[in-house]
């Protein structure tokens, strides 16, 4: 009896542990989301856009772009971290809704380190200052001028309160003693179509959702954060040449799970994510847009999320910055 307990118990154990790579191999066997904590139209919407169906075609599953949009990513991203850890529900991870919203919010619902699973990190990209083309400057020594001359009348958009731009602007008004008042969105494609339609004089935005209107005209580039001159944009300064370096950051746009997501989840998106981006298209959508590609592991990723976020601490307790 003894004997054929034990070996009914060993039985069970072998088939379980036989399942087990069986699920991991699996997966995806249905559609995943991912989601895009910013409204459609942004650099975060972008990125996504361009990476879901190529890499739905790699996992051998779609995957959906699903926007939710507010608080400066963090409702999206929250949505995310509640998440079941099992692969299905992904997020893009931006500068914002991983270390410049949980810097300035007190109330942030997640910490951004423990509460996620850091998968890759996609695309690195420049941010532009720029403006309607009735402000009576066209360049950035008449924008700062401007700006200093007339303190307070002016007001700028962002994707939203605690977003990298958010932040970046107001160490910039520090550094330049200068006052431009703030008026968030619900992501940049709101805080784009104001600011070309003239409701709002300046914006500060991730170049690849504002480059299409500078292109076209209905904006005006002044300054960019970017490691050297943009082909797209030679004419425009970075923040290092106007001497301004704490401005000149990056933002990063990759993808995360919830925490607990198992390693096989994190492998194969990690994989598939890389084996699109070997697509000579899909690399030329995105370095179109003035992106420059990373596709790093998640250990990297990690570390990147985890020094963006002790940067923009030091930005907040320096600027004594609180949410408006």
């Amino acid at each position: 009896m003894h004997r054929r307990f034990w070996l009914a118990l060993g039985g069970s154990a072998f088939l379980l542990a036989a399942a087990a790579p069986v699920l991991a191999q699996g997966y995806p066997n249905k559609p995943i989301e991912l989601s895009v904590p910013f409204a459609p139209g942004g650099t975060t919407d972008i990125i996504a856009r361009v990476m879901a169906d190529p890499l739905g075609r790699v996992l051998g599953q779609p995957v959906v772009v699903v926007n939710r949009a507010g608080g400066g990513g963090i409702v999206g991203a929250a949505e995310t971290a509640r998440a079941a850890p099992d692969g299905y529900k992904l997020g893009i991870a931006t500068v914002s809704s991983t270390a410049a919203n949980p810097a300035i919010n007190p109330k942030t619902p997640y910490d951004p380190i423990n509460d996620f699973t850091p998968i890759i990190n996609i695309a690195a990209t420049p941010n532009v200052i720029a403006v309607n083309p009735a402000f009576p400057a066209k360049d950035y020594a008449e924008f700062v001028a401007e700006i200093k001359k007339n303190p307070g009348k002016y007001s700028y958009a962002t994707p939203g309160t605690g977003s990298i731009t958010h932040m970046l602007m107001e160490t910039y008004k520090s550094l330049t003693t200068t006052f431009i008042t703030h008026i968030p969105y619900r992501g940049a494609g709101p805080a784009l179509n104001d600011t070309v339609a003239g409701q709002v004089p300046i914006i500060f935005d991730n170049l690849p959702s504002a480059l299409p209107f500078i292109k076209s005209g209905k904006l005006v580039a002044i300054v960019v954060c970017a490691p050297s001159r943009l082909k797209e944009l030679p004419n425009v300064p970075t923040f290092k040449e106007v001497g301004l370096e704490p401005v000149n950051r990056l933002a990063y746009y990759g993808i995360l799970g919830p925490k607990g997501l198992p390693k096989e989840v994190v492998d194969k998106v990690n994989a598939g994510v890389k084996k699109s981006l070997e697509d000579p298209a899909v690399r030329k959508r995105i370095e179109d847009t003035g992106s420059i590609i990373v596709g790093n592991t998640p250990e990297q990723f990690a570390a990147q999320i985890k020094a963006e976020l002790a940067v923009y601490k030091q930005v907040v307790a320096k600027q004594k910055l609180r949410l408006e």
